[in-house]
């Protein structure tokens, strides 16, 4: 499965989370030998995440 990596690797602080795709930094090293319902579950999250992420930011 492709990786949603969108090159902007930097992490907000207060939920682990990397501001260009939504994983965390442990989600970003595993990807690769991750079982694909893992990587599923993972690529599900990521939208929620990077709203919350959005709303954070808009503060």
């Amino acid at each position: 499965m492709k990786s949603p990596c969108v090159e902007i690797c930097r992490f907000d602080r207060g939920m682990g989370w990397c501001i260009g795709c939504g994983r965390t930094l442990d989600e970003t090293r595993k990807w690769r030998k991750a079982p694909r319902p893992k990587l599923l579950g993972i690529s599900a999250e990521l939208p929620r995440r990077l709203a919350k992420l959005g709303d954070r930011s808009a503060r």
